[in-house]
């Protein structure tokens, strides 16, 4: 099998070289992301591997499906970057890696919590500089605060874990109520009401049609002032010009994201040396009480080791013509 990966990084070849192993396809990195001017990088390759910034739209699926493409690898567990209709139309199968290390997100999750509360970020500037002032650091007892989980996966769940052992009242939502939820402590309730009694608000939902802006001007105004707002799931469940609106009422408090709704031009790319063109990504930097990493939640080793396991056996599967576990089209 011959794989071609597109927006690939030093730390994907590691990864997938040592999977590959078990498997010695021959596999092709590049750097460039995947769109209609990249698809033709392809040529030749059986199988396009993936990531969350690719468009894998209609167009460019036509443009692979020419080339003799059989198969899409997502190599992360979301796929709404991915045509779907067009992919079942042109005969392409689609898998994905839906769950390679819930635990590397809910922890960088609850670091982003502890991040913004305790303002460490702000605490280890100062004391570089020899100010060891604790004005403007005050925060406040994660413990008896109440949390609310938007989407009871298998990530939204670790995190509520972590934060029931803080102390934390827990509130969850999902489109269903699990059993697992109710084992560890997560109160099931509506949107209205978690929005109501959370202090922090986490985002733990996929990207659909139905979760695209879940939280916009009419959702940040049924929060309570001054919530701690939390995304390490999608950048487009939240309508970034409404919590900047709600940043500068005092509505929200603290903001921490690992994603962004415009990140393609942005996220896991060097710009240090330029002028940054997006005007509202510039604007979140200027509040004191955002913090944004760039799409490193599930950077671990533990989590990239997964993803490469999981993707090549997906491939495997196709290969040898038995059900794909991981497919989503």
């Amino acid at each position: 099998m011959n794989i071609t990966f597109f927006s690939s990084k030093p730390y994907d070849q590691q990864f997938f070289q040592e999977a590959n192993q078990a498997y010695n396809y021959h596999l092709k990195f590049l750097e460039p992301h995947l769109h209609k001017s990249t698809a033709v990088l392809a040529k030749g390759t059986d199988v396009v591997c993936v990531f969350v910034n690719d468009a894998v739209n209609a167009e460019v699926l036509e443009e692979l499906a020419a080339q003799g493409v059989r198969l899409i690898a997502l190599r992360c567990a979301g796929y709404n970057n991915v045509d779907l209709v067009a992919a079942a139309r042109l005969g392409i199968k689609v898998v994905r890696v839906p769950a390679y290390s819930p635990y590397s997100v809910a922890e960088h999750t609850i670091a982003l919590i502890l991040t913004l509360n305790r303002k460490t970020h702000r605490a280890y500037n100062r004391v570089r500089e020899g100010n060891f002032t604790l004005s403007g650091l005050m925060g406040f007892d994660l413990h008896g605060r109440t949390v609310g989980i938007i989407g009871l996966g298998k990530i939204g769940l670790a995190t509520a874990r972590i934060l029931k052992g803080f102390g934390c009242h827990v509130l969850g939502y999902d489109i269903a109520e699990s059993e697992e939820s109710t084992s560890i402590g997560v109160d099931f309730t509506d949107l209205d009401t978690l929005y109501k009694r959370s202090d922090i608000v986490s985002l733990h939902c996929p990207l659909t049609p139905e979760t695209y802006h879940i939280i916009n001007e009419h959702s940040i105004g049924k929060m309570k002032k001054g919530v701690m707002l939390i995304n390490t799931s999608r950048g487009a469940l939240i309508d970034t010009k409404a919590v900047i609106k709600g940043l500068k009422t005092g509505q929200i408090s603290y903001l921490g994201l690992d994603v962004y709704e415009e990140e393609a031009d942005l996220f896991f790319e060097d710009y240090s040396g330029i002028v940054i063109q997006d005007d509202v990504f510039m604007r979140l930097l200027s509040f004191n009480n955002v913090l944004i990493t760039g799409h490193q939640a599930f950077f671990t080793s533990n989590a990239l080791s997964k993803i490469a396991e999981v993707t090549l056996q997906n491939i495997s599967d196709f290969e040898k013509n038995v059900p794909l576990k991981n497919a989503v089209s």
